[in-house]
């Protein structure tokens, strides 16, 4: 360094001292079953997680074969040529990926049948038998995955035919497992009635409610935040923190999807389940371990505690030609935007309000957490203008997080300014391949791991917080604020948000770093 030069410093790899949750394989073939195989869901989020799982040698093809079943009637080479499109290039596989794909499609098998009738599903377990005779399996020693990526109205006959006619014998070691995917009821009464129905006929450990947020890779990392760094803990609580956002923002609005969208609108589409499952891992108490009931237990805790809902902290909006969609009612009473104030009745988080804020057609796309500390006591460089310290956690897109935090500006001078210590995984982890939350999610079903899904005592704790809300804007006695597309939503949003504790830093803009 003698010659006055500086150079950059090639950081070793990142390398995983231990695994926490040791997997221990499993023996016996796999059978995936995607029912409404030739739907959206399926082509654009099920199979491309299964085929990028395949790639990475997560499922092998020797172990598992995978079935499609839908009402639809079409050829096996009809199904591969309708998922093929949707499977992309795995990052570091790109010169193998047309090989990679040919080979993964000769896995699939698709069956053509009712959601409702005996005749369809004794030919998928008919096909479903075939294929683990021909692995020489051991009957009752054979793994059965189905994946419901259907409508929530068709899961309790679904559920029936699966249970009558293609189960698998258990007491060899074998198991047969559901994923149903949300929305999981519209309110407290459906939900539980549809929880009835499922539980009825299977047992609590082989049924997964997927809400794929949890399985995002910075969701994945806040309780390792929380519970394995020491400079965290004594700041994570009422006396240093003033307040916690978790938004969402897309800047486009329903697309084509107005009328399924009506039925539901921002609350129930991601207030209740994505933001909710947030708000619990950021405000959770420490489990007894990473056992995935004790993780549960203290996400229920969680939503036992939150209050009420007050009406004067919710503010509704609806965005301008929204109900111009001919599939939207012309009197559509739906929100697509919400902001409102969740309170949390314990000792840890009493008095810190929790903003939770979804919209559509909004002037950003972003999901993140932004933990905003209190004011430093003794302000002796009189900054507390230029914002407060928060800590930000980027959900989506481009993956981060940077603290903000008040430093002494570069000069001669003594000022301060705003600016940020940052971890970007784009920079950061160029090298390795970030999952996708479906094959995450996927991939714990296979290990038999439900950390990460939702439980039938903790949908119930969710649904009773948001049902009185939903009720009262169903009744119409709630009218969302009309807001211009491209805009922040209703201005009330904002005046609730700084009513609520929050203060905005104006002239601050985190711009995520370039390679």
């Amino acid at each position: 360094m003698g010659t006055g030069q500086w150079t950059v410093e090639n950081r070793a790899p990142i390398r995983s001292e231990s695994s926490v949750n040791e997997y221990v394989p499993e023996i016996g073939c796999l059978s995936v079953i995607v029912l409404g195989a030739s739907g959206d869901l399926a082509k654009k989020k099920t199979f491309p997680a299964l085929f990028h799982l395949y790639r990475q040698g997560f499922i092998q093809s020797q172990d598992v074969h995978i079935f499609g079943y839908a009402r639809t009637a079409i050829s096996d080479h009809d199904l591969r040529s309708r998922i093929r499109g949707y499977l992309t290039p795995c990052k570091g596989f790109e010169e193998t990926h047309e090989e990679d794909v040919a080979q993964f499609l000769r896995l699939i098998k698709y069956v053509s049948g009712a959601y409702d009738k005996e005749e369809g599903f004794r030919l998928l377990d008919k096909a479903i038998s075939e294929y683990e005779l021909s692995k020489n399996s051991t009957e009752g020693s054979s793994r059965r995955l189905f994946y419901l990526a259907l409508p929530p109205s068709v899961y309790p006959p679904v559920c029936k035919m699966i249970r009558s006619y293609c189960m698998n014998k258990s007491d060899l070691g074998g198991w047969t497992r559901i994923v149903v995917e949300k929305p999981f009821g519209r309110d407290l009464a459906s939900a539980e009635e549809l929880s009835a129905q499922i539980g009825e006929l299977f047992d609590e450990p082989q049924i997964y409610r997927i809400d794929h947020y949890l399985g995002k890779e910075l969701v994945q990392n806040l309780m390792v935040l929380r519970f394995a760094n020491r400079f965290f803990l004594p700041l994570w609580n009422r006396d240093n923190i003033s307040n916690i956002q978790i938004v969402f923002r897309e800047d486009f609005g329903t697309d084509g999807r107005g009328g399924y969208f009506d039925q539901y609108g921002i609350i129930r589409d991601i207030i209740q389940n994505h933001l909710l499952q947030v708000l619990c891992l950021v405000a959770m108490e420490k489990p007894v371990s990473l056992k995935p009931e004790h993780v549960r237990d203290e996400k229920v805790k969680v939503l036992q505690s939150v209050l009420p809902i007050e009406d004067n902290e919710v503010v509704l909006g609806q965005y301008e030609g929204y109900t111009d969609d001919p599939t939207v009612p012309d009197n559509s009473n739906t929100p697509t935007f919400a902001t409102m104030v969740l309170r949390i009745h314990n000792e840890r988080w009493e008095g810190v309000p929790f903003i939770m804020k979804a919209g559509k057609a909004l002037n950003s796309r972003k999901a993140e957490i932004r933990v905003q500390f209190k004011d430093v006591p003794g302000d002796i460089y009189k900054c507390q203008k230029q914002g407060r310290n928060e800590f930000v956690i980027r959900l989506q897109p481009s993956e981060a997080m940077y603290m903000k935090l008040t430093v002494k500006q570069p000069g001669l001078e003594m000022t301060t300014a705003q600016s940020e210590l940052d971890l970007s995984y784009g920079q950061r982890y160029q090298e390795t391949i970030i999952p996708e939350a479906y094959e995450r999610l996927i991939l714990d079903t296979i290990r038999g791991d439900q950390q990460h899904f939702v439980r039938r005592d903790e949908l119930k704790a969710a649904w009773e917080i948001f049902t009185p809300l939903l009720h009262r804007i169903d009744r119409g006695e709630m009218k969302p604020l009309p807001y211009k597309p491209g805009s922040r939503g209703p201005e009330e949003a904002d005046k609730l948000a700084q009513k609520a504790g929050y203060v905005q830093t104006h002239g601050y803009i985190w711009i995520p770093p370039t390679l």
